[in-house]
């Protein structure tokens, strides 16, 4: 318990950043929804997402320094990061069953092509797809790239506990360039698919999976970059480092995520196909 406190948690002030990132949330959702009926809603499909963005982006930074100085002043107390971890895990459950969603449509696409007749002509693969990716050049070396990023983070976390900080940095550093490298390669892959996204079943479910897996992978590497700037000023110690232990497993889980997409879509989806 930090110096000055009677109680072992912390109340929180009246604040607006709540209600900020709930709007700015919704107006970007909204927005995106205008954006997509251009017909309907003109201009505003063009102004709206992006005010939306801005709000939730800035009222997301605010919260999340507000958090960093209460961790500085010491009201993140032993309940405080138990609950903490609570609200992460209940986090990642989420990003878990959102992946789900993507994944029950792949498999619903692939194992009852004829309740889909319309979609795919009652067969899977569809009938216009000519050629898919080969799950054991470009997508096999992103896995071993995301398999070695989730060694180099739990050697920068275990640095971290052992009070090596040179450790913790470097590990870190490898992570964002292995992170990036991912990125990259990922973008590079989209850009020489030999199908595009939106034309059958196949492109838009594996688009929709991979390609928010790779949101994930980019909102991760900002997550471990922010951590290393942090590392940088020194607020992590050995005995209270929650917001460097939440990026941790969110990385992890970015991981575990890819792997399952690569042995379903990229292996087991693409039996049959024409490897391009």
């Amino acid at each position: 318990m930090a110096s000055g406190k009677t109680h072992d948690y912390h109340i929180l002030p009246p604040d607006l950043v709540p209600l900020a990132t709930t709007l700015g949330a919704f107006t970007f959702t909204t927005g995106m929804v205008f954006m997509m009926h251009p017909d309907t809603f003109g201009a505003l499909g063009h102004i709206v997402p992006w005010a939306g963005l801005a709000l939730l982006l800035a009222a997301m930074f605010t919260w999340f320094n507000k958090i960093v100085n209460e961790a500085h002043a010491g009201d993140h107390t032993p309940v405080v990061q138990l609950h903490q971890r609570y609200g992460m895990i209940l986090f990642i459950a989420s990003e878990v069953m959102f992946f789900v969603g993507w994944f029950w449509a792949f498999f619903d696409f692939s194992l009852f092509p004829s309740t889909l007749s319309k979609a795919i002509g009652g067969q899977w693969p569809p009938k216009e797809l000519e050629a898919v990716l080969d799950a054991f050049d470009l997508p096999l070396l992103n896995t071993m790239i995301l398999l070695l990023s989730g060694t180099t983070v739990t050697w920068a976390h275990h640095s971290l506990i052992h009070g090596d900080r040179s450790g913790l940095k470097k590990g870190l550093w490898l992570t964002i360039i292995l992170g990036i490298l991912f990125s990259s390669l990922q973008a590079f892959e989209y850009a020489h698919a030999p199908f595009a996204f939106g034309r059958n079943t196949y492109g838009s479910a594996f688009y929709m999976a991979t390609g928010f897996h790779g949101f994930h992978v980019i909102v991760g590497t900002i997550f471990l970059s922010v951590c290393l700037a942090r590392a940088y000023r020194g607020d992590f110690t050995p005995r209270q480092h929650f917001g460097f232990e939440a990026a941790a497993w969110y990385w992890h889980f970015v991981d575990v995520v890819w792997l399952f997409l690569f042995v379903c879509i990229y292996i087991w989806g693409n039996w049959g196909f024409a490897v391009d």
